[in-house]
């Protein structure tokens, strides 16, 4: 059964199964390659493109921008939280869209599919925020100051958001049964029918979690980018991050609270009246014979399942509504694929193709003559402040994990301290940690070494938890005949945890540091080099290269920085998280 060589020993997989297993792990990981190929090269050429093409327009920000004024009376709190809220929503909305489109595309054809899932998994191993200050400065020098920052921060946090709801929704369409699918041709279902009555609902459960994630992940970004400036150039955005930076500026400590006191008080509330609600609707999507012994409540669902008006507007306005569109989008939405067609494409997508490669052929070209302009003494330093910056990485983790694993494996196997814990934690997760990040350095910065402590104390925060809900899930999925099992044999406590609780925990172990390294590396571009209390705080790592040369203009710097540190992260996930990932999935999954 599950675990079978902690337990029985290693056990020689019957022909038929070894035959099965191997076509279940090539379907799977088809889609991704196994190390670099053709078309990661390309897509990091086309990365390179896009950041020569932005240091261009860079070049022509203006020197200096004023910054909005941030007003400290609690009072404003409401209007900051509101912004803040409204970037947010925009960025889902623009995710949720693209992993529609893209994701469908994906799942539905074969040729797109072998472009399309090695683009997203290069993608989502870029660190994001190396690109905010040349998304930036490029928007501002084509667009006004403050349209530009809004335009800028909404990108950021859908970048952060996209990528994961993407590979859930694909992972979905690709997994429906094979009966729901013939279920749908001998209905004859359109695209449109199709869409809503199967795919969305089959997808629903995966999706909203993720969305979960993606909205509590979007915090971060969403306050790195309320918060930046570029020497002179003041971007920061009126909303909580702002709030908080300046409330630590100031070392006004009761500011600092209320601006705390507010982000808990919104997270808390977009859970009770947002994802709680969604998570007990949803509930009725899942594939079960027999109803589940503790479905997801929530209060704010059945009060409005209870509202008289609100049915009264279903049944007049939302119902007829809903029939109108579905009629008009039956009568234009054509006929779904049964299986993945090879999508032969027009001369006009092949000329579209023409155009581009030789566009990205002439912007390789300008940007290896940029890179070559860059002096033999600043890619030393790139050298150090990558090894420097994984350092810092490397610290963040093991401290995580010398804490969420014990304290993980208590959540997840004792349902009273789960209880009392788990809602503690969900909180304490959902708050961003570049939004507490000033009022860390005011307590740390002059302590010795300060600023690289806060820095590492930044990425901890960042990616704890990531470790930790993954770590919750492992230790929750542990089954309880194995549990018994242990203690029917006498397995003392360090045996039990070397033979059933590490071994189960592994998976979950590498799918949260895969997810809490990418973070580490991102959030070393603020935390290396920080804008506070009228001075500039650094520290050697990459980060703070790329933040330096952003400051000073910089552009070949910055663009030979950001791509060390794009190639850097995804060397590491090719080489040690995806073999350390295989191998989990082949030695330490649950059978």
């Amino acid at each position: 059964m599950a675990l079978r060589e902690s337990f029985a020993g290693p056990e020689r997989p019957r022909p038929e199964e070894k035959a099965s297993r191997r076509r279940l792990i090539f379907r799977v990981e088809q889609p991704f390659g196994r190390g670099f190929s053709i078309g990661d090269v390309v897509v990091m050429i086309g990365l390179a493109v896009l950041i020569y093409v932005g240091a261009r327009l860079a070049l022509r920000a203006p020197e200096m921008v004023e910054g909005p004024t941030i007003s400290l009376s609690p009072r404003m709190l409401p209007y900051y939280a509101l912004r803040s809220i409204g970037r947010m929503a925009a960025a889902y909305t623009l995710s949720l869209f693209f992993t529609l489109v893209y994701g469908r595309l994906a799942a539905y054809n074969r040729r797109a599919e072998r472009v399309l899932m090695p683009l997203l998994d290069v993608l989502q191993s870029v660190p994001i925020l190396s690109f905010l200050p040349v998304v930036l400065l490029s928007l501002s020098a084509i667009l006004p100051e403050r349209t530009a920052a809004e335009l800028a921060s909404i990108v950021l946090i859908f970048t952060s958001q996209v990528w994961n709801m993407t590979f859930a929704w694909y992972q979905s369409l690709t997994t429906i049964p094979v009966e729901l699918r013939e279920a749908s041709a001998i209905f004859r279902f359109n695209g449109w029918l199709r869409f809503k009555v199967l795919e969305l609902p089959f997808a629903a459960i995966s999706l909203l979690w993720n969305s979960m994630m993606s909205w509590a992940g979007g915090w971060f970004f969403l306050m790195a980018a309320e918060i930046f400036t570029v020497g002179q150039r003041d971007f920061r955005l009126p909303g909580l991050g702002a709030y908080l930076q300046e409330a630590a500026s100031q070392g006004d400590t009761r500011a600092i609270l209320w601006g705390i006191g507010a982000m808990v008080l919104v997270i808390v509330a977009l859970d009770q009246l947002v994802w709680r609600p969604l998570l007990a609707w949803a509930d009725r999507f899942k594939l079960e014979t027999v109803e589940g012994e503790n479905p997801p409540k929530s209060w704010f669902y059945d009060l409005l399942q209870n509202s008289r008006l609100l049915e009264q507007v279903s049944e007049k306005v939302w119902q007829p509504l809903n029939e109108r569109v579905d009629t008009w989008l039956i009568r234009r939405a054509g006929a779904p694929e049964g299986t993945k067609g090879k999508g032969n494409p027009p001369y006009l997508l092949y000329a579209a193709g023409l155009i581009v490669g030789l566009g990205m052929a002439y912007g390789g070209f300008r940007t290896a003559l940029m890179l070559l302009s860059v002096p033999a003494s600043q890619w030393g330093e790139i050298g150090l402040g990558v090894l420097a910056t994984l350092l810092r990485v490397s610290t963040s983790l093991l401290i995580a994990l010398a804490w969420t694993i014990p304290v993980g494996v208590a959540i997840g196997t004792n349902p009273r301290a789960a209880n009392y814990l788990q809602p503690i934690v969900q909180v304490a997760a959902s708050i961003p940690a570049t939004a507490l990040f000033p009022v860390f350095l005011l307590l740390i910065i002059g302590l010795p070494g300060g600023l690289n402590i806060a820095a590492v104390v930044l990425m901890l925060t960042g990616t704890q938890w990531y470790l930790l809900f993954n770590i919750i899930a492992g230790a929750s999925a542990i089954p309880q005949d194995l549990k018994y099992t242990s203690a029917l044999i006498g397995l003392s406590r360090w045996k039990r945890w070397q033979t059933l609780i590490l071994p189960s925990l592994f998976p979950y172990i590498i799918t949260g540091a895969i997810t809490a390294s990418g973070g580490a590396w991102n959030a070393s571009i603020v935390a290396e080099h920080v804008e506070f209390g009228g001075q500039t705080l650094f520290t050697v790592g990459i980060g703070a290269l790329i933040a330096r040369a952003t400051a000073t203009g910089d552009y070949p710097l910055l663009l030979a920085a950001t791509l060390t540190m794009v190639l850097a992260v995804i060397l590491i996930n090719r080489t040690l998280w995806r073999r350390l990932y295989r191998l989990a999935e082949e030695r330490y999954r649950m059978e």
